[in-house]
């Protein structure tokens, strides 16, 4: 593929994708082109660059492959010009670009969603008493990719956050996780409006309820069904988990009235190391008859996102380091990130995401590759 055909074939549709997007400068500020600006923080960050000064540096040192599609009429852009880009962009647009971005990607939504926050944790500013950024994501665990994502600049949000994340997903045929957190009514109940299963860790947030789930299930005399012993060995580790299911929940469901409740389940870990054994047990209210042996599939999978994103966007593209604080920055860089992290996964060649990044940066004809997928 070659420069020009990028630039003829496919310029347009990238500008598409930031469709209903608007440009936040005004006079001198827009010097340069809006969309020419997104396309070279896109780029960088796509190669494993951070923040508007990596994008910066990148500007300068891709400059003969940047002008192969783009006309940089008045030079190249500083790092001042992408932060006040990104400062200043409206962060809700910003959010409906990401998910116009993954209509591309559209397909029936099945298996776990993985809902969860991370807290970008250089993003606070202790001048303006401006706390640090929560992202609470939804990850498709079987898609393995960020469906949606909604910012809370406080943990306290973090239970208003989740509704209003669900409303922007199709939860028809999924099964939603979540910490204990967010196992709350009016979150058990607007996931079944919409169709969709829950599996929600249980702990004392709930009171009585906790309680009375945990002597059910304890209950030696209780009719429920049991999983054979999964296990699992990695990292100097040997771990056993036992799930067990119980639908006899009548009087559970009389004292209680949760929404959509149809079992409740526990699994039991063994966590074996040269230096000790562990033993947890956690507690799970479920609105679909699971098997005990799907609902350990289940309750396994919601650790995905930990895995494969959170731990990805800490580790291999450095999002903890990230000291953006001003305006919207922070927010709108994050869902670039996660706008790259869907593209390299959809993308299909073999190779860790490290290695991707390496690629792009050091082959135009794959970063080109990754263009086109906007």
């Amino acid at each position: 593929m070659t420069t020009s055909r990028f630039s003829q074939e496919s310029l347009a549709q990238f500008v598409e994708c930031w469709e209903g997007l608007e440009d936040p400068r005004s006079g001198n500020a827009g010097l340069h082109d809006f969309h020419e600006l997104l396309a070279i923080g896109l780029c960088c960050v796509l190669c494993g660059g951070q923040g508007p000064t990596d994008m910066a540096v990148f500007a300068r040192a891709k400059e003969p492959f940047l002008r192969g599609f783009l006309t940089l009429a008045n030079g190249l852009p500083s790092h001042d010009t992408f932060n006040r880009l990104f400062r200043d962009l409206d962060p809700d647009q910003f959010r409906d670009s990401f998910q116009r971005f993954m209509g591309q990607f559209s397909e029936q939504l099945q298996g776990v969603v993985a809902i969860d926050d991370k807290v970008l944790r250089r993003s606070f500013d202790r001048a303006s008493g401006k706390s640090p950024l929560h992202m609470v994501s939804a990850w498709g665990c079987q898609q393995r990719l960020v469906l949606a994502q909604i910012a809370t600049d406080a943990k306290s949000n973090e239970i208003t956050a989740v509704p209003k994340l669900l409303k922007l997903l199709t939860l028809k045929g999924a099964i939603v996780t979540t910490d204990a957190l967010n196992c709350q009514r009016a979150i058990a109940e607007q996931i079944v409006e919409q169709k969709g299963d829950y599996a929600l860790a249980l702990k004392g947030n709930q009171g009585t309820l906790h309680d009375d789930v945990v002597l059910l299930l304890d209950d030696p005399e209780l009719k429920a069904s049991h999983s054979a012993p999964l296990v699992e060995a990695d990292h100097g580790r040997i771990e056993t988990r036992t799930a067990t299911v119980s639908t006899e929940i009548g009087w559970l469901q009389k004292q209680h009235q949760w929404p959509g409740l149809k079992a409740i389940g526990k699994v039991m870990r063994v966590r074996e190391t040269v230096e000790k054994t562990t033993t947890e047990t956690a507690y799970y209210l479920l609105s679909s008859e699971l098997t005990p042996e799907r609902f350990n599939e289940v309750v396994r999978q919601h650790w995905s996102i930990e895995n494969s994103l959170h731990w990805r966007l800490d580790v291999v593209m450095n999002e903890d380091q990230d000291r953006t604080r001003a305006g919207n920055g922070a927010q709108n860089l994050a869902v670039l990130r996660h706008m790259v992290i869907n593209a390299m996964q959809k993308e299909g060649s073999k190779g860790s995401l490290r290695g991707k990044f390496k690629r792009a940066g050091w082959d135009d004809r794959f970063l080109f590759r990754l263009l086109e997928m906007f």
